[in-house]
């Protein structure tokens, strides 16, 4: 095989491969629900708190340096904290807040922008909360890639936030 004839060959097999990523979810969701020892009324005044927030943060178990200035109200749409630590930086609002849900708009930079909801449901031994992020991974073939491994990545985070509030409740 010539010199070109190999470039033409490993030109196919990269864009070929690339071309496959598109065939990846764009979207991407990772859920987590627990059962929390509290009233839906109170854990949705707590998640839509930015002091409240702090209590289960679950970067915030996984690191003690990390850095969170808060900024808005104290509570409620528009609430939110800047953050940096050892898994990035970035910044986390309050975007709307329901009976029975709280959503949260974050801000990565580079990294995207995610939408996370806390979504409450009462049941006769507790409150059954469902702790969902959501992901737009859009055309680039590497954040494609990437988002075949949110599940097994973010859904320890969101388990370790669930069982936060559930002790902070």
């Amino acid at each position: 095989m010539t010199l070109i004839q190999t470039f033409v060959v490993a030109a196919a097999g990269i864009g070929g491969l690339t071309a496959a990523t598109y065939l990846l979810p764009r979207n991407v969701v990772v859920e987590r629900t627990a059962l929390v020892q509290a009233a839906p009324a109170d854990i949705i005044a707590r998640a839509a708190s930015n002091m409240g927030y702090q209590s289960f943060n679950p970067y915030a178990s996984a690191d003690p340096d990390l850095k969170i200035s808060h900024f808005g109200p104290d509570h409620g749409v528009g609430s939110g904290f800047q953050f940096e630590g050892k898994d990035g930086k970035g910044r986390q609002t309050v975007s709307a807040i329901t009976d029975t849900s709280v959503t949260y708009a974050i801000d990565l930079g580079a990294m995207g922008q995610p939408i996370q909801i806390l979504t409450v449901l009462p049941k006769a031994d507790g409150t059954e909360v469902t702790w969902t992020m959501q992901a737009d991974m859009g055309l680039n073939p590497i954040k494609r890639t990437f988002g075949l491994f949110m599940d097994k990545m973010i859904g320890k985070t969101l388990e370790q936030g669930l069982s936060n509030l559930n002790t902070a409740s």
